[in-house]
Formats: structure tokens, sequence, C-alpha cells
């Protein structure tokens, strides 16, 4: 089976967070898995480009990588010569997996390759959601949607990664099918080595700085913890996105018991076994690579009921909920450290276990393969 996957961006660009890696780590997997898997992605990394060599495959982590340079520098990420070779190479794959939607690498890739004749399977990753639609260039996206997207989708089939993408993806298009399989992610060795609780309760973000992951509503929510605590804000964004919120912590007396201690990579699964508590009050999330990666180390979650993962969390009883207002964070905050914190060493204890479970590479891989095979034999 010769799969071609298709991302704006590709690693080493860690900026752009999950989905990067996400889709570096199922291309790995399946290579390991004795795939064929050659990549198609871009320069893209930020508002810089990356310092690879354009138009040549380089193997990148046993992975045939090619990164082709874009002519704009914003999420748009046009790029002719990557749409130039996908015209001419496409037939060569026996399907195209496409990751996002909103950029030109996507939309005119799943474009080319239907014209083509060859399956595609989307994975929107999160873009395709009431809060996308009317979230930043809404009318471009509308536009965009009902002249070209909603075609090209409907008569693709798509990936969803949670239960929860997958129903609002049903109420927007009508693809060919829709499949729900995991997103891979890394995940901490089992009997992490924990820092001991103290005095004070350590709280942790770890994520993109971006609107929808709610970190305002975090800041916000901090005046009203009575019990002693730290948070710790790891992660990059827009300097003046993150100047704005520290603005906000600095008019509600909250600085002093925060560390604003920017992006983590290798070291991201000592960060989660130093706190005791990840949140991730995001205003939407199609998955949360976050809350397993935080799991996986023995860190309870509080994510918000829009996060992919909510239903999975509540269910497998290693975390709590809350809604997107700062109330309703810090309620759930105080009633942890008042009432809940033999729950908080306990899911410690037990949550790695069930994630090493769920989320077995191994298994995960098979699901994604078994996909691409009822593909190719339905198209």
């Amino acid at each position: 089976m010769k799969i071609l996957q298709i991302n704006a961006s590709y690693k080493p660009a860690y900026i752009y967070g999950g989905p990067t890696m996400s889709v570096a780590k199922l291309s790995e997997q399946l290579v390991k898995a004795g795939c064929n898997v050659v990549v198609f992605t871009t320069t893209a990394n930020g508002k810089h480009e990356l310092p690879v060599t354009p138009n040549t495959s380089a193997l990148i982590d046993g992975v045939n990588v090619t990164y082709f340079k874009r002519i704009t520098k914003d999420h748009s990420h046009f790029s002719p010569g990557l749409l130039i070779r996908l015209w001419k190479d496409v037939r060569t794959f026996d399907i195209v997996h496409i990751h996002a939607w909103w950029n030109l690498v996507s939309v005119l890739s799943a474009f080319i390759a239907l014209v083509r004749k060859v399956p595609v399977v989307i994975s929107p990753r999160g873009t395709l959601s009431s809060y996308s639609f009317n979230n930043k260039n809404s009318l471009f996206k509308n536009l965009l949607h009902s002249i070209l997207g909603k075609r090209l989708l409907n008569k693709s089939y798509i990936h969803a990664t949670s239960p929860a993408e997958q129903k609002t993806l049903t109420e927007i298009i009508m693809p060919r099918m829709i499949f729900d399989i995991p997103n891979f992610v890394k995940i901490a060795p089992l009997s992490p080595q924990r820092t001991q609780a103290g005095p004070v309760l350590k709280l942790l973000f770890l994520s993109r700085i971006e609107e929808k992951k709610g970190l305002d509503i975090l800041l916000h929510a901090l005046p009203h913890i009575n019990a002693p605590y730290h948070l710790t804000i790891a992660g990059d964004g827009d300097a003046d996105y993150i100047a704005l919120l520290k603005n906000i912590a600095h008019y509600n007396l909250s600085g002093d018991n925060i560390s604003w201690i920017g992006f983590q990579n290798q070291n991201k699964f000592d960060v989660f076994t130093a706190h005791q508590l990840l949140i991730l009050p995001s205003y939407n999330e199609n998955f949360g690579n976050v809350v397993i990666e935080s799991l996986s180390a023995g860190t309870p979650v509080l994510i918000s009921e829009h996060v992919g993962l909510a239903d999975y969390v509540l269910n497998n009883n290693l975390g709590w909920l809350c809604q997107t207002t700062p109330e309703s964070v810090s309620e759930v905050i105080n009633n942890i450290a008042a009432n809940q914190m033999d729950k908080l060493a306990d899911i410690s204890t037990y949550a790695p276990a069930i994630i090493h479970r769920d989320f077995d590479d191994d298994q995960l891989v098979k699901k994604y393969i078994d996909m691409y095979q009822q593909i190719i034999n339905h198209g």
C-alpha cells in the first residue's frame, strides 16, 4: 500500500502544536508497519521557513518527506511547487490522506486528487466546527465552503479523532464515509517518577497559546481560587496575545503565582510529573493531544466540555469537566482542593495504565491501515 500524507506543516515545525506531531507519528508508525509512506508538506514554520532543502526528498525519522516552498507567509500556505508535483505524481499512490482544512494546501490538494480519481481521506483536525466557521476569516471560510469546500468534502472520506468531532462533522457535511480513530500521541513510559505533592496546588497549562485554548478563562478564574496554588504556563504563541494575557494576570493580582516557561518539547513529561493538575478550558478542541500526554504521565486533567476527549475523561474517571467560564473553572479547582485531593492522587496512580491500554501504537496503526484498506476497496 502506497500512502501519500499531505499536511501544510511537518516536524520540526513544532510551532503548530499537536496536529503536526500527530501527523509525523502516524507516518512513522505506518512505515514501521511496512507501508510505503510519502509526505508532501511545506517549509512553513510560523512566520519563518524551516531550514530544509526545498523540493528534495529527505528521510525524517524513517519517513520520506518532501518540503515545498510556500509563497504566502500566513495560514494559507500556498505552495505551487507542491501542487504541481501532486498533479504529476498523485496517481502513483493508492490513497491520499490530507490533514486539516482552510488552507490552500489542503483544499487544492483534495481537488487535484479527486480530479485525478485517487481516493482521498481528510482529517479536519478541528477545522470543521461551528467555532472554526465563526472565528477568524469567517466570511472567507463560508464562501469557500459553499463554492468548493463542501463538494470536495462530500466526495471524500473523513477521519474524525473523537466521537464528539464525528458528531459535529455529520451536522456539517455528508462524506462518503466517516471513520473515528484517535490521534497518535507520544506518551510517557509507565511508572513515571512524580514530584511529591506539597501544600501548594501545582496547576499546569501546556499548549499553544491562542484564543481557542481558553487560557484567558483560566487567568480570570485565578483570583477566585481559595487554596494556595501556583500556575505554570508552558507554550508559545503570538507575542501581542501573550502580552494581553500577562496584563490580565497583572491586573487581577495573580502574576506572582504564575510562571511562564515557554514552549516545552524534550522535557515535556518532566513538566507534567512536576504538577498535580493540567487545565485545558478550550472553547473548542476536536481531540486534545495534551490530555493524553498528561494522563500518561499520571497528571489528572480539568478540561472544558468542548474538548473532544471530555467523554473519555469522564467515563474513565481521569479528571474533571468544566464550562468555559471563570466561575466554573474556579469552582472545580476549589472543590478539588477542599474535598478531592485523594482522588487527585488516585488518578495519578491508575491513569498511565489506562492510557497505555487505549493508545497503544501497534493497535492504533492497525486501525489506520484498516481504514485505508476499506477506502481503497470501497473506492
